[in-house]
């Protein structure tokens, strides 16, 4: 069966920078499965009304159709058990850290890149854009970031254990990257497509570990439209 995933573009199609599609990219990369690619942007509601929700990544895998990109995590691991684990055995690993990269490093990272994102997008989707996203932070897109000299070092600092991990291993997985990797990798390709301000230092763990994971599946994010900082 033919399988297909719609990912959020930017203005040029080829920029696609959503942190939830990248989880699912890499997911599917790890799986070894091809898929059909079709740049989505936010005011396309109409193109995937077939899942019955209105954000991306949504996976078409014949005739069925999975929205959300830790739902996509387990529907590939379930519907091909022959092909490499993401869990490795302990999806609740993977769950925790898919929890954390959410809740705690997307929030602090938006305050970094939002304003970035916003110059990426295609002119249909900036007033949506903007007006979701200052209610959100009660705010100016640029008032945002306007300190994100200073607040960069609230991030970095939110990633000590990711560090400290890290330090020891070359993959959350161990030796092996494994879904849990793509759930924190996704945001930093969120930030390589979208903005140029370096959100690490060269000589933290974090950063080579970033370096292996761009490089994995013959270089299948490092490939991508973006910026190397």
């Amino acid at each position: 069966m033919a399988i297909t995933l719609y990912e959020l573009a930017g203005a040029e199609e080829a920029r696609r920078f959503s942190p939830h599609c990248w989880k699912a990219r890499m997911a599917l990369a790890h799986k070894g499965l091809d898929a059909e690619r079709v740049a989505w942007r936010f005011t396309e509601k109409e193109t995937i009304a077939f899942s019955a929700q209105g954000r991306v990544p949504v996976l078409r895998d014949g005739d069925r159709g999975v929205a959300d990109s830790w739902q996509i995590a387990c529907y590939l691991e379930a519907t091909y058990p022959d092909r490499p684990s993401l869990f490795r055995g302990d999806e609740g690993v993977s769950r925790f850290v898919n929890n954390w990269a959410d809740s705690v490093l997307l929030p602090a990272l938006a305050r970094l890149i939002v304003t970035d994102v916003f110059d990426h997008l295609h002119e249909k989707d900036k007033a949506y854009f903007r007006e979701t996203r200052e209610a959100r932070f009660g705010m100016k897109l640029e008032a945002v970031t306007a300190d994100r000299e200073q607040s960069v070092a609230v991030f970095r600092q939110a990633l000590q254990p990711l560090r400290a991990t890290l330090a020891d291993q070359p993959f959350l997985g161990g030796d092996q990257p494994v879904y849990a990797d793509y759930c924190v990798f996704g945001l930093f390709m969120w930030a390589r497509c979208s903005s140029a301000f370096p959100i690490l230092e060269a000589d933290d763990p974090v950063t080579a570990w970033r370096g292996r994971l761009l490089d994995a599946f013959d270089g299948l994010a490092r490939k991508a439209p973006g910026y190397d900082c």
